[in-house]
């Protein structure tokens, strides 16, 4: 059971999306589905700087039913379907009306190995599987209703997800930052720097 306290939602609520992008690497992103809990190193993020970016989706203040969310108080999920399929996991960051987020693009599978070997229906995971943030909702089990759900409460429910600082410490010279993935439409803010990759080679865990 991981025992250390959640992010506060501080850390969540600063204005700066892409420090808040870089810093999530080597943080712990934890899922608690049916008081099974599953966890995996954050190694890839994308920041996307809400009203002013063109490849976000509350850009020029859009508001809809699924974007309400990311004008919430930063520290909450933001879940949505790719392609009406895939569920795609992002945090809301910043202060209410400010509509910044991150998407967590890959993880380090961590905690709960077996439950997500069952979850991708494999006898064995590979370091892969964590790559892509439709893999990471399949291994963690997050699902869309789980959009809008609070990332600073330290209580392992039945049904949670929160993050955890576990001192993994991730250096500049291991980091990577790249333009974001799948965003030509947003013309030239597509060319941002603001994918961030942890480049150091890990060990796999499992």
């Amino acid at each position: 059971m991981p025992e250390k306290p959640c992010l506060p939602r501080e850390f969540y609520t600063r204005p700066d999306v892409v420090q808040i992008a870089r810093e999530l690497l080597g943080k712990v992103l934890y899922t608690s589905i049916n008081h099974e809990i599953t966890g995996g190193i954050i190694i890839e993020t994308e920041a996307y700087a809400g009203v002013i970016d063109k490849a976000s989706h509350a850009y020029n203040n859009r508001r809809t039913a699924r974007t309400e969310i990311m004008y919430r108080e930063g520290g909450c999920a933001y879940v949505y379907l790719c392609y009406g399929i895939h569920p795609l996991f992002n945090i809301v960051t910043s202060v209410q009306d400010v509509p910044h987020a991150v998407l967590i693009r890959g993880i380090n599978p961590l905690y709960g190995i077996e439950i997500m070997k069952n979850r991708k229906g494999k006898i064995k995971l590979i370091p892969k599987d964590g790559n892509g943030p439709g893999n990471i909702t399949k291994l963690l089990g997050i699902r869309v209703e789980h959009s809008g759900i609070n990332l600073s409460i330290d209580s392992y429910a039945e049904e949670g997800i929160w993050l955890q600082d576990e001192g993994i410490q991730v250096l500049d010279s291991e980091v990577k930052s790249s333009p974001r993935i799948g965003v030509d439409y947003a013309g030239e803010d597509a060319k941002l720097p603001y994918r961030f990759q942890w480049i150091k080679k890990i060990e796999p865990l499992f």
